[in-house]
């Protein structure tokens, strides 16, 4: 191993690939190669929390803010919907962080602080009062 993770990990992640290729398991960087392996899913799992903040908040906006709403909000609401949808779609194991609670938890409260941020209301609900597949069902908007 000549290039080290640390240094460079661009350089790092070609020359393991190489190794791997060469069939030089014993110069492989395993360590690493595993963060960086865990790193891929966990990127997964951070881009559907994202994706799901920004639907439950312009849901928010949608609930609280009904004299703005408009196409733009039914856009991104649409666009994050079918994101959601298609990051489950590629890796059917995301659809399991739906159900946790400590995930949902999150999400909501990423969520509410971009609905705060947004719009300056500050009395939105503690935790979610949507299931996830209204959330996700495709025409449905909060009242």
């Amino acid at each position: 191993m000549t290039t080290k993770y640390n240094a460079d990990i661009v350089a790092w992640s070609s020359e393991q690939a190489r190794l791997i290729r060469a069939g030089r398991f014993d110069l492989l960087d395993l360590e690493h190669i595993a963060e960086e392996i865990e790193d891929v899913g966990k990127s997964e799992q951070r881009e559907l929390a994202n994706r799901m903040a920004n639907l439950l908040a312009h849901l928010l906006k949608w609930q609280y803010q009904p004299d703005r709403q408009g196409s733009s909000w039914l856009r991104t609401i649409k666009e994050q919907r079918n994101g959601i949808k298609r990051r489950i779609r590629k890796t059917p194991s995301l659809q399991a962080s739906l159900n946790e609670p400590e995930w949902w938890a999150d999400a909501w409260a990423d969520a509410v602080t971009q609905a705060i941020a947004e719009t300056g209301i500050d009395d939105f609900p503690e935790t979610c009062p949507w299931a996830v597949d209204e959330v996700l069902g495709e025409n449905w908007l909060p009242a």
